[in-house]
């Protein structure tokens, strides 16, 4: 099959029959952080309250647990601090979680992030862990795992390591159950840059481990999304005994998965099928296999990621939308406006290259459509 785009015809590759897992993983636990879908009838205009289309965007969530994987929700790749208000954030860890229990234990399906982004006249370390505290018990109350995820509004009002310390030390003391704890670097939310309390990485790091060490027993894992192999591997390394490890490195994820690291990440919303088969694989103890299979999908991870990397919701639901699971291509917030036609034009490429397009007819369809409405 053939498109012509722009720059010339391209002739895709014949669609890959990926295989559903008979159960998870066994080496590596995996999360996809999951997109949300826009109801594209509704105001998406940037500002405008979110409105999900939630039919859609529960359906892809049990496309990600068919293919053995966990789902992070309400993190950054559904929008958090960029569109999806904590009325619909609230509504999502809900409804998610009520979904997960349709097939077992939500704690072993669904971890959501809790934050303090619903309060973001929080001026002081106690209005922070207050915020904090408030969204924890929402998503403990759902039933699904928490992640702790980076706060905006900690990082405005910090002082220094010890205000870090202060804040993280009262919500893991809180805690009824191990958390993940998630470093979520600047370059996916500049208003995160001296997270831990230094712009320093390595002061930063010396930091967070001493958190870390000081609450292991509160601490199921870490999330890291730094984009720095080196730096992920020596901190996994440092890490107290039962502390996992989840990258967030969605450039370097292949080595990093092999090595010992296990997965959150939000290219896996994108490349679902390919990752299950890689830890199938990984599994089997065929490395070389694991290797052959996302080998492809890192060029198309790199770019959907790249510079400016926050960007990166715009090319997750744009896959989405090319492979018929949401009907249109609409972001809240109107994000979808996020990134260039070349750059959607790469990423279809590549999605292609990745035998990432589970249905090319429609695939193309829909790519055609777009470059028609962009004048091509």
């Amino acid at each position: 099959m053939r498109i012509d785009l722009p720059g010339g015809p391209y002739t895709l590759r014949e669609p890959v029959a990926w295989g559903r897992p008979q159960a998870p993983a066994r080496e590596r636990i995996a999360y996809a952080a999951a997109h949300v879908v826009a109801d594209p009838l509704a105001d998406n205009t940037p500002g405008s309250p979110a409105a999900l289309d939630w039919d859609a965007t529960l359906r892809y969530r049990h496309h990600l647990w068919s293919y053995g994987l966990r789902v992070a929700d309400a993190m950054d790749t559904a929008q958090r601090n960029m569109g999806l208000d904590w009325a619909a954030t609230r509504e999502l860890i809900g409804r998610s979680a009520r979904e997960a229990a349709t097939l077992g234990d939500p704690a072993l399906l669904l971890s959501c992030g809790a934050g303090t982004d619903h309060r973001p006249e929080a001026a002081t370390l106690q209005a922070v862990t207050d915020a904090y505290l408030e969204q924890i018990e929402t998503v403990r109350a759902s039933g699904a795992g928490v992640i702790v995820m980076a706060s905006r509004q900690l990082a405005r009002v910090a002082g220094g390591p010890e205000d870090y310390h202060r804040v993280y030390g009262r919500l893991l003391a809180a805690a009824d159950r191990p958390v993940i704890l998630h470093w979520l670097g600047e370059m996916f939310d500049p208003q995160l840059a001296g997270y831990w309390g230094s712009h320093d990485v390595e002061a930063a790091t010396e930091s967070f481990l001493a958190l870390v060490r000081e609450h292991a027993a509160r601490v199921e894992g870490v999330k890291v999304s730094l984009l720095d192999e080196e730096h992920e591997v020596r901190l996994r390394a440092a890490l107290p005994a039962g502390v996992r490890l989840y990258t967030g490195d969605d450039f370097n994820y292949p080595s990093l998965i092999r090595t010992g690291s296990h997965a959150l990440l939000g290219i896996f919303d994108a490349i679902a099928p390919a990752a299950s088969a890689a830890l199938a694989a990984l599994d089997a103890g065929d490395t070389d296999a694991y290797e052959k299979i996302l080998a492809p999908t890192v060029p198309l991870s790199r770019k959907i990621f790249e510079t400016p990397t926050f960007g990166y919701k715009t090319g997750i639901v744009f896959l989405a939308w090319l492979n018929g699971h949401q009907d249109a291509f609409t972001m809240v917030n109107g994000a979808q406006s996020a990134r260039s036609l070349p750059h959607l034009v790469e990423v279809f490429r590549l999605a292609d290259r990745a035998g990432l397009l589970s249905d090319p007819d429609l695939a193309v369809r829909r790519m055609g459509a777009l470059l028609a409405v962009n004048g091509r």
